[in-house]
């Protein structure tokens, strides 16, 4: 049941009768690289992720960050082989339908869809935070608009999009430089401390970060610098993908790596005391740092970082969901509605479809959503790997992709480690993702399998 490559044009011949379009091969290796980079929002994702590490790793937190980023080294060698061997705007599940099979391509699908739902309004919501120095605002409420803003931005032109998000990118980078020099300029400890696997407890007191929470902290950690992935969604519209995807995936990787993990560094030798650092109020440090007028600079970048964030995952995500219209995981009805495209050239319906109930998942509680976030991206992460270790069989071997090093032995060592990673995640989470898993095999049983011959028919774009 293992999909082949084939041209989206003769595979999905439905697409054809309702008007369907191929999206347009519009941007470069610099383009991709700055919606890439702003998808991983390494600025948002410092100072709104980041924190909540602290609060449970305290001291540990970069080694966990720095582990994670490795890890994320051979996923990001996985996903440079798979995308440009079937570049595709599905992303994960066109790449694990193709090579693992159909319905493990539809359960990565279902991962990938709960991580782009979930991760916008995690990241929006951290916005009413860093505009407090302005205006104090609602965290809810805060993050609906930015998600409502960024939907509307969304259905513009890619390429428009790709310089908006870079201008923002700068901004972000700035604010994170800021944080690192005044981190290190103002330390109260040396490198060593990075070593020290301390955490301030309940009552004031100096735990010991133990290496099972740092390897239950990984799942976040790898979601740190997840949006190194986006090059892949957006490979259908990459000039030359073959070459570009890879670079542009692994260069984002390296380049969000520094950004998050220097300024963490420096704010772990920075904080005044255990106690400051676990409370993770970056912000605070800032200011305590400097002064009032670079405390509300950094915020206000951070604040553009997050719009900026949001702007780009509504694009990644409104391609996911194009896309699986596309190969029609759905109704015919809503399978021709969620691949029209608009006169930008984006899918605008799409677009909307995941920008609105983005919105919505800005009054869901942000615990539970950090918990099926980590759980997803590990699980994908997992399905890839076990497509990447399937990517040589057959005529696949002969297509023309960029390739991996040390294969098989990076996918086998990556499936080892995520596989242990999952066992060590709360059990609450694991159910509500396994929920949804099993409420999505069931759709898998009883409509798309009896309709094999017209749904979920992965199609692979001629490049």
């Amino acid at each position: 049941m293992t999909d082949t490559l084939r041209p989206a044009d003769t595979a999905v011949p439905e697409a054809q009768e309702h008007g369907h379009a191929k999206l347009n091969r519009s941007i470069g290796v610099v383009g991709g690289t700055l919606l890439t980079l702003s998808c991983v929002t390494p600025a948002s994702t410092l100072f709104v992720v980041v924190p909540d590490l602290f609060g449970s790793l305290g001291t540990a937190t970069a080694l966990t960050i720095a582990i994670g980023s490795l890890l994320c080294v051979a996923v990001a060698f996985c996903y440079s082989e798979l995308g440009t061997l079937i570049p595709s705007a599905g992303g994960e599940y066109a790449m694990v339908s193709t090579l693992a099979g159909r319905l493990a391509g539809w359960l990565v699908f279902v991962l990938s869809l709960l991580v782009v739902m979930i991760v916008p309004p995690v990241i929006a919501m951290g916005t009413a935070d860093y505009l407090a120095p302005l205006i104090h605002l609602d965290p809810s409420l805060a993050g609906a608009g930015v998600m409502l803003l960024a939907t509307l931005a969304g259905l513009l032109d890619l390429r428009a999009n790709a310089w908006i998000t870079g201008v923002f990118l700068v901004l972000e980078v700035i604010a994170a430089a800021v944080v690192a020099l005044l981190g290190f300029t103002h330390a109260e400890r040396g490198p060593s401390s990075l070593m020290s696997m301390q955490v301030a407890g309940a009552n004031g007191d100096t735990d010991t970060v133990t290496a099972m929470l740092v390897v239950s902290g990984l799942a976040i950690a790898l979601f740190v610098t997840q949006g190194f992935s986006t090059a892949v969604y957006l490979s259908e519209e990459l000039e030359n993908p073959r070459r570009n995807v890879a670079r542009t995936v692994l260069a984002t990787l390296a380049i969000s790596t520094v950004i998050i993990l220097v300024p963490v560094a420096a704010i772990t030798m920075g904080a005044s005391d255990l106690t400051e650092l676990t409370g993770g109020d970056i912000g605070t440090m800032v200011t305590a740092w400097s002064d009032s007028a670079v405390g509300t600079f950094v915020s206000l970048c951070v604040a553009l970082a997050i719009i900026n964030a949001g702007i780009v995952m509504v694009i990644q995500n409104s391609r996911v969901l194009f896309a699986s219209a596309r190969d029609k995981a759905w109704p015919a009805p809503v399978n021709a509605v969620f691949a029209k495209l608009g006169r930008f050239g984006s899918p605008w319906v799409a677009t909307l479809a995941v920008g609105i109930p983005g919105a919505a998942l800005c009054f869901v509680d942000l615990d539970t959503l950090y918990g099926v976030t980590g759980v997803s991206v590990t699980g994908m992460y997992l399905l890839v790997a076990i497509a990447a270790l399937l990517s040589r069989r057959n005529h696949h071997r002969h297509t023309p992709a960029w390739r991996m090093p040390l294969w098989p032995a990076m996918p086998v060592l990556l499936i080892a480690v995520l596989a242990y990673i999952l066992t060590q995640q709360e059990t609450e989470y694991l159910l509500w993702t396994g929920g949804i898993t099993a409420a999505a095999t069931l759709y898998w049983a009883l409509y798309l399998r009896p309709r094999a011959e017209t749904r979920w028919l992965v199609s692979i774009p001629e490049v």
